[in-house]
């Protein structure tokens, strides 16, 4: 089982101290990567989860984040949880992921992507919030063309995106993993099509998360998924067995006080708890 820290810039904002300082104590336990959020704008009567968001929640733009937090730390691999695709063109995006994979060292690694829940966000993004599944499979299509070696250019031709003969570099250090975060049915059936893992989210009822596990799997084929899904900074060895029997292969916690101090101390409370270590990550 692989774990990764949270980073929650509504919680916690976008002190650049407070994220460097968590970012390199996740990697001095042994931590694997670190997740940050992304929310494009908020819109008065915005809905998630079954509750109202706040209009001043920061969310830090997550590429950004990932940058200063690759530049802050030397091991720990750099994920989005989850970049809403729909809303970046694939183009710009790709040229934005390798830059960041070659300045991090190869680091780029948990990219994860999903097509966004609030309609007043892909208006506000100019996308028509209907299309926007489609978009995410031509986008995911796209960046792994772009990042393909192809010495004659990549040419790509559909509903959305359209270029001929487009040369895109640098290239990351190898084609980056895209995983698929989401908590429908829709969302598994695209990490199976398109996605290296499945990050599964949302409280679904267990028969529910089971089905989507289980449709992400059928639709990959032969392909092996990764399997991500969240889990609580409080975690016992008992839970964790129970996650491993489901299949999963990564859990992502994230720290439940907003005091710095109390942060660092269930994060190494946590590392100990399952005996992580910095030189080996688990």
């Amino acid at each position: 089982m692989k774990f990764a820290v949270s980073y929650s810039t509504p919680v916690f904002g976008v002190d650049p101290d407070h994220l460097a300082a968590f970012a390199q104590h996740a990697e001095a336990c042994g931590f694997e990567g670190i997740y940050v959020p992304e929310r494009v704008a908020l819109t008065t009567g915005d809905t998630f989860g079954g509750a109202q968001l706040p209009m001043t929640l920061p969310y830090g733009a997550p590429l950004d984040l990932l940058t200063y937090v690759a530049a802050a730390t030397d091991r720990i691999l750099l994920g989005t949880g989850v970049l809403l695709l729909p809303y970046y063109h694939p183009v710009m995006l790709a040229k934005r992921l390798a830059t960041i994979d070659v300045l991090s060292k190869g680091r780029m690694r948990l990219l994860t992507v999903g097509v966004g829940a609030l309609p007043s966000e892909a208006v506000a993004a100019g996308v028509d919030f209907s299309t926007r599944g489609r978009r995410a499979d031509e986008a995911i299509d796209v960046l792994r063309l772009l990042w393909s070696d192809d010495a004659d250019g990549a040419s790509y031709s559909g509903q959305f995106f359209e270029f001929k003969n487009v040369y895109s570099f640098p290239k990351p250090l190898s084609p980056l993993p895209i995983h698929v975060g989401g908590s429908s049915r829709a969302a598994a059936r695209r990490a199976g099509l398109r996605g290296d893992g499945y990050f599964a989210g949302g409280a679904l009822m267990g028969d529910e998360r089971a089905a989507q596990w289980d449709l992400a799997q059928t639709t990959a084929g032969d392909r092996a998924l990764d399997y991500t899904r969240w889990g609580s900074i409080e975690l016992t060895p008992a839970s964790l067995e129970a996650y491993a029997a489901q299949g999963v292969t990564r859990l992502v916690v994230g720290t439940s006080s907003p005091d710095p101090s109390e942060q660092r101390d269930q994060l190494s409370a946590f590392a100990d708890r399952f005996n992580l270590s910095p030189s080996s990550p688990s």
